[in-house]
């Protein structure tokens, strides 16, 4: 049996590198065959998005080797040919770019008004993308962009940045053991103080807050508990700021034996401490809080495996937004294994994030 805490540390330390797989049973995962010998080339459009810096994850990534960059936009251009993640990248157009000889993947992170169409362009040049979130405000865009993915074997991967935390991870190893016994509660947070500009770029949006920062929440639910029979859209304006975002939000969702919480606000001080995500269970519940920084606080019915009955905390490695779904979308490309989120998981969750942010999914 070996040491007990040994044990749990070599396991925590697995799950940091994204090294256990600790997914549910597959639906349809194809599969994506290339050379395992090569660097994949890949590039990035856009750098509007608030997660385009991820691009400096690629370039110091053994699987990539980023080759282009591309900016439609003059200002933002400018702005980011300032600064240091994209130095030394080579600067083109769209079309430019999705010519590279070799070209396997792109990073899209264009601002989200722009995020669906560009997708489009690039699996109809056939290219692998990972698309930012939210997936865009259109579900019939979002489902073209699928279709046209699934008719040429290319691997979409979204942007949420909490499916290869090792906190969620930890915990659907206890659900895959049945450690927490039957699911009956969801309560999870993320909020933030938005400034000015976040605002103007988020107030486009009907769904405010829900759209941009819940949609992270909302996926990891839709892992755990798969589509809910209702969602409950609760959608307000609480700033004293005067113009028109929906910056306090909650989702209700419900299923036979279960319901969940979803709230997102653009107003809570110091948000990222208090960003959670809790599941009750019939035999245990697990906390992980906070997000960004995860440490995880777990009560037990009783003993499971090296974890003793009752309340303890369980201090995780220092996670690093991004660098484990890199290295998995390669591992996918090159089809080494299959994609731990297929199709259908995606347009899952985007048509519950619409439905939670009040917005049409026609």
């Amino acid at each position: 049996m070996g040491n007990p805490v040994q044990n749990r540390r070599q396991t925590l330390q697995q799950l940091a590198a994204g090294a256990v797989a600790l997914t549910f049973p597959s639906r349809n995962r194809p599969t994506h065959a290339a050379d395992s010998d090569k660097k994949i080339r890949i590039a990035q459009i856009g750098v509007g998005h608030g997660h385009a810096n991820k691009i400096s994850v690629y370039r110091n990534s053994p699987d990539y080797d980023v080759v282009g960059i591309a900016e439609p936009e003059a200002a933002l251009r400018s702005q980011a040919e300032k600064q240091a993640i994209y130095q030394g990248l080579p600067w083109m157009t769209v079309k430019e770019l999705l010519a590279i000889p070799g070209l396997q993947a792109v990073l899209v992170e264009t601002q989200v008004c722009d995020l669906l169409d560009t997708a489009q362009q690039c699996v109809d040049a056939g290219k692998h993308i990972h698309l930012d979130k939210p997936a865009g405000a259109s579900y019939p865009k979002f489902q073209h962009v699928i279709d046209t993915a699934r008719q040429k074997n290319l691997v979409v991967q979204l942007g949420y940045m909490y499916r290869y935390n090792p906190g969620f991870l930890l915990l659907q190893q206890f659900l895959k053991e049945g450690w927490l016994g039957e699911i009956f509660e969801v309560n999870a947070v993320m909020s933030k103080v938005l400034d000015s500009r976040g605002r103007e770029e988020l107030v486009e949006f009907s769904g405010g807050t829900m759209f941009e920062l819940g949609c992270h929440l909302i996926d990891m639910t839709m892992t755990l508990l798969g589509r809910p029979e209702t969602v409950t859209p609760i959608l307000q304006h609480s700033s004293s700021v005067n113009d028109s975002l929906n910056d306090n939000c909650l989702a209700v969702m419900k299923w036979p034996k279960a319901n969940a919480t979803i709230r997102s606000s653009g107003l809570e001080v110091d948000g990222f401490r208090r960003r959670h995500f809790v599941v009750c269970g019939t035999e245990g519940t697990f906390e992980i809080r906070p997000l960004d920084n995860p440490q995880v606080t777990v009560s037990l019915s009783q003993k499971r495996g090296s974890y003793p009955a009752g309340t303890q905390t369980i201090t995780l490695p220092r996670f690093h937004r991004y660098i484990a779904d890199a290295a998995d979308m390669a591992r996918v490309i090159r089809g080494e294994k299959e994609t731990d989120f297929p199709y259908e998981h995606d347009l899952l969750v985007q048509s519950v994030v619409l439905e939670a942010a009040g917005m049409s999914l026609s």
